[in-house]
């Protein structure tokens, strides 16, 4: 169960860059940060209008003079406040990642960013030599991997209650883009805009949150090769995919795939995994994250339920579990879970406590760099004939 009496003696300062008013994400990050009250939002560059920055943060209850408008400023009046902030979010679009998160870590700054982290391998790489210099965090917003149930399929999987793993489905393939919705929504109009999002839109927004779950429950196999056709079925978002396939081969002769796709008409989410071995296969379908199919071949299918006694008893798991059995979690509890690490991990790495960094669970940087590497590779391919590549 978790453990709601772990305490730091006095909260991470924090602050957000972006997530201002209208953010389609700002809410739950501060909302996850606050849950176990390991950070306190004490300042924010929320909004790049001055008035509005401030507005929005005064009704957040932060001190109108720790309202930036500028992040670089923030950086830098917050550096002489003994009170100054010690981490930050960063919910901006993806090309101000790469920027942001190396200002923060210069600034001495741990970082929680959205994903993708940044553009490329290169710089991801970059963000990471720069944090293990300057010993600071970084985490990436995987969101969904703070559910229960994605810990006990990776103990099955580790557990070898599977067998031999031989495929990987994985999708994540709402239809809520299935019409030109950037037309009239801000919120979208970056996310098909290569100046802004990058090489990808699918791929990149709900693509890499499924292969970060493929990653999590099956972190030994590795990706070989890949070939990957993508479509811009709302022509105008063209050269950027609304709608992706990937095939893959893992090394040692497993294979897997994944459907990325905004314009799969009457789809809420539809982000689901599924992992067959030589055994038994286990499927996680988002919209029930509380569930976990176990099917083993020639017995009657299970529904494993969240916070039972038979589940995997490692700390993760268990952690993960807020409220006991029967009660349906949420993404709030996810991403709240996610937070509740992220700070461990700071508070470990201002300690020097290696053994904790090095036991501890959390969506890190390399999580970030493997994220960007997928991205690289599949552009690689569609943009070239669909052909196989090794990936790199």
């Amino acid at each position: 169960m978790f453990n709601e009496e772990r305490r730091f003696e006095q909260p991470i300062r924090w602050a957000m860059i972006g997530g201002g008013r209208g953010s389609q994400i700002g809410y739950i990050h501060r909302a996850s940060a606050a849950r176990d009250k390991f950070f306190q939002l004490v300042a924010g560059a929320f909004d790049i209008n001055p008035e509005r920055c401030v507005d929005f943060g005064k009704n957040l209850g932060v001190d109108p003079e720790r309202c930036y408008s500028d992040y670089k400023v923030m950086f830098e009046e917050e550096a002489k406040r003994e009170d100054g902030i010690q981490a930050v979010s960063i919910a901006t679009p993806n090309k101000f990642h790469y920027e942001m998160c190396k200002a923060a870590l210069e600034a001495g700054l741990h970082v929680i960013c959205e994903k993708p982290l940044c553009f490329t391998v290169k710089e991801a790489e970059e963000l990471k030599a720069i944090a293990e210099s300057e010993n600071r965090i970084i985490g990436v917003t995987y969101g969904y991997t703070g559910y229960e149930m994605i810990h006990q399929a990776r103990n099955m999987i580790e557990n070898g209650d599977l067998g031999e793993i031989r495929i990987i489905n994985m999708q994540f393939a709402h239809g809520w883009h299935s019409t030109e919705v950037e037309a009239n929504d801000p919120g979208t109009k970056w996310r098909v805009s290569p100046e802004v999002s990058g090489s990808t839109y699918v791929l990149g927004d709900v693509g890499t949150h499924a292969f970060y779950l493929a990653e999590f429950m099956v972190p030994n196999l590795k990706i070989k090769e890949l070939m990957c056709t993508r479509q811009s079925f709302i022509k105008s978002r063209s050269p950027l995919e609304d709608n992706a396939f990937v095939l893959m081969h893992f090394e040692g002769g497993a294979v897997g795939n994944l459907w990325a796709s905004a314009v799969n008409a009457g789809g809420i989410h539809e982000q689901k995994i599924r992992v067959v071995g030589s055994k038994a296969s286990i499927e996680w379908w988002d919209e029930h994250p509380n569930q976990l199919k176990y099917e083993v071949q020639g017995e009657p299918k299970r529904i494993l339920d969240r916070g039972h006694g038979y589940l995997y008893n490692d700390d993760q798991g268990v952690s993960a579990n807020r409220i006991g059995c029967g009660h349906a979690e949420g993404l709030f509890e996810s991403w709240a879970n996610l937070y509740h690490r992220f700070a461990l991990a700071m508070d470990a790495m201002n300690r020097g406590d290696k053994d904790t960094l090095d036991n501890l669970w959390f969506p890190g940087v390399d999580a970030g760099i493997e994220g960007v590497r997928l991205l690289e590779n599949c552009v690689e391919s569609a943009d070239n004939g669909c052909k196989w590549v090794a990936y790199k």
